[in-house]
């Protein structure tokens, strides 16, 4: 049977048109509404305490939330927490919650709920990455439903930092019973502006507008698709294009011809990101002081700054970047491949030796800078193999290496960020002996009892000048037992369509989308 079709009247018809026009406005809105942030690695896991990378975090911050966080100039603020005391000895935190605050699922955030979620973290049984981070906590006590009392073995100074790193997320009590210690880190469930849709392993993590939000106006956007892109290019590519709406970081060598585009804004802003090379001192020849001084002298860090970050990084100052409390600046090790040559004789090798560089991660900026410190250390007579590490071969490799004795890295081009603002997590997770993996990247598997001594006599005190001076005695020290060729500190690097706001990478490369928004 065939459907007789009315023809409409002229008002009637251009009210239908009007309502069409209307719906396709609606949908255009919605549809910029969904946001793509490109960035260069996946993460590795949803479970922010498992975690040591800062990408992975930054994923989870869109979900998650804790205590306090760091504002862009790593200042500390207040977010589920109202505000805190400590004790006279420095031994006990009291802190006040935040009320009216629901997790994904629906369960209230309280005392509880932080009690739950530290004590997680604090069981060593649950093997959790950074288990280190919190040790020094004694016990945590839900003294009221919306205040939690958390008591410390010893004074630790920066403790509140501790709790305002992006890996300090709360985590729902109901979701940490229903999928246990190891799942949660597929399936997350915090009180952050977005809850958990959907997460292909190196293709995408996705989330949507939590409607529960306590932050009355946020999210602005209906959802975010975090898209790992390993290659520079790439994600250039997808900022031109359109398909991406945010991109970090950039392709240094792009930024000139991507400022070009009307549509876009270029931010480069200060980091506190260092990148070196590890030696593992337990095995021949970075054993030997020389070598790793030989090493050392044969890299150019400004001509790899031009090569690999195309000038958009420095010569490393030391071994705490400068922008962390308690840095000391310190020359860089400067270009002597004549000098360097002269080591190695002295140390036994004259005609050089062969290793393996591994780099800790497969962007293409990563890969140019071990292809250039292989070439250089080349012309000192060391041959390299290089290999970039996939994710889970970093892991196993390197991170999780159960023997000391029997790890199998080398030499290990890396990355860090003091993300806790402080030269305490500059230095305790890279260079104290109790860092030694897997407990902590401490990929030199450099040990020296002074150092350990001026970073624990640091941890415990509250005098401002007696932290300076122990700090800068710490990293002397270290400059001169070289465990490290220390190559540069770059610059934040990221581009925006003009039609967003709100998102934005701070010094630690972390990125805070807490207030992103797009023009209607």
């Amino acid at each position: 049977m065939t459907e007789r079709m009315t023809p409409l009247r002229p008002k009637a018809l251009a009210a239908s048109l009007l309502a069409l026009l209307a719906l396709a406005a609606t949908g255009s809105a919605l549809a910029a509404k969904d946001v793509v942030l490109a960035i260069d690695t996946p993460p590795e896991t949803l479970d922010p305490y498992n975690t040591n990378t800062t990408r992975t975090t930054a994923v989870t911050k869109s979900i998650y939330q804790g205590l306090f966080q760091f504002d862009k100039d790593l200042k500390i603020e207040n977010v589920l927490a109202e505000s805190y005391t400590v004790s006279k000895d420095g031994l006990v935190y009291t802190i006040k919650l935040r009320q009216g605050v629901k997790f994904h699922d629906g369960t209230d955030f309280n005392a509880e709920a932080v009690k739950v979620t530290l004590d997680r973290v604090l069981n060593p049984d649950n093997k959790l990455a950074r288990f280190n981070q919190f040790n020094r906590v004694d016990k945590v006590e839900a003294v009221a439903p919306y205040s939690v009392r958390i008591t410390l073995k010893e004074p630790f100074g920066p403790f509140i930092n501790s709790l305002a790193h992006a890996s300090a997320a709360m985590i729902s009590p109901t979701a940490l019973k229903k999928y246990g210690n190891k799942d949660i880190a597929f399936n997350p469930v915090g009180t952050g502006p977005f809850t958990f849709v959907e997460w292909k392993q190196t293709d995408f993590v996705k989330v949507k507008k939590f409607d529960g939000y306590w932050k009355k106006g946020y999210p602005k956007v209906d959802s975010l698709t975090w898209k790992p892109v390993p290659a520079n290019n790439t994600r250039a590519a997808m900022l031109q294009t359109g398909e991406a709406d945010f991109a970090f970081p950039l392709p240094y060598e792009q930024a000139a011809e991507l400022e070009k585009n009307t549509k876009l804004k270029i931010t480069s802003g200060p980091s506190i990101i260092t990148r070196y090379i590890s030696f593992n001192m337990l095995q021949k020849p970075f054993d030997n002081l020389k070598v790793r001084e030989a090493i050392n002298y044969a890299i150019n860090k400004e001509a790899l700054a031009k090569v690999a970050f195309n000038g958009y990084a420095v010569p490393a100052e030391g071994i705490v970047p400068q922008g962390v409390r308690y840095a000391h600046k310190m020359a860089p090790w400067p270009y002597d491949p004549k000098k360097a040559r002269e080591l190695l004789k002295e140390a036994g090798y004259a005609n050089g030796f062969e290793s393996v560089l591994w780099g800790a991660y497969t962007t293409t900026t990563a890969q140019k800078t071990i292809q250039f410190v292989q070439q250089q250390l080349a012309q000192v007579g060391i041959k390299l193999s290089v290999q970039a590490l996939e994710a889970g071969q970093r892991t196993e490799w390197v991170q999780a290496a159960p023997d000391a004795k029997t790890a199998k890295v080398r030499m290990y081009y890396a990355g860090w960020s003091a993300s806790t603002g402080e030269a305490d997590w500059a230095l305790r997770p890279l260079l104290a002996t109790e860092a030694w993996p897997p407990k902590l990247n401490n990929t030199a598997y450099y040990s020296n009892e002074q150092v350990d001594g001026y970073i624990a006599k640091a941890l415990k005190s509250v005098d401002d000048k007696e932290k300076t001076e122990l700090y800068r005695q710490a990293q002397e020290q270290i400059m001169k037992d070289a465990p490290w060729a220390p190559l540069v500190t770059e610059k934040n690097l990221y581009a925006t369509s003009k039609r967003l706001s709100g998102v934005y990478v701070m010094p630690d490369g972390n990125i805070n989308a807490d207030e992103i928004a797009v023009a209607e």
